[in-house]
């Protein structure tokens, strides 16, 4: 009767934790939704924001893949980079820099373009 008791508990605890988890993300979802709305109503005003993000986001991913890439390079004894450490360090920051600023311009071109043809 003990096993039979312990299941019916637990039983009644996994429903009363799915019952608080559920509690718990509904209105967070909501408010997740209300603030996408309210984001996409008054998406001219936050295009600025949204292309910095974009411009923080792309400098933290390139850089780490550019980090990650020269280390390999560096592990792998590479004549090329092991000769020219430094001008693989510059040419990389160079295409990161680049690559990361060529992001926020083109969010904020191609959304001047679709707010001017509507």
């Amino acid at each position: 009767m003990s096993s039979q008791g312990d299941r019916l508990l637990r039983g009644y605890l996994s429903s009363r934790i799915v019952l608080l988890a559920v509690g718990i993300i509904t209105p967070i979802g909501i408010l997740v939704v209300n603030a996408s709305a309210f984001v996409m109503r008054n998406l001219v005003q936050f295009r600025i924001g949204i292309a910095v993000c974009a411009l923080i986001s792309s400098l933290v991913l390139n850089g780490l893949t550019a980090a990650w890439l020269l280390r390999l390079a560096g592990r792998r004894s590479i004549s090329l980079y092991v000769q020219h450490q430094e001008w693989a360090t510059i040419i990389a920051t160079i295409v990161v820099l680049a690559t990361a600023l060529l992001i926020p311009i083109g969010i904020t071109y191609f959304s001047r373009l679709f707010v001017t043809s509507r």
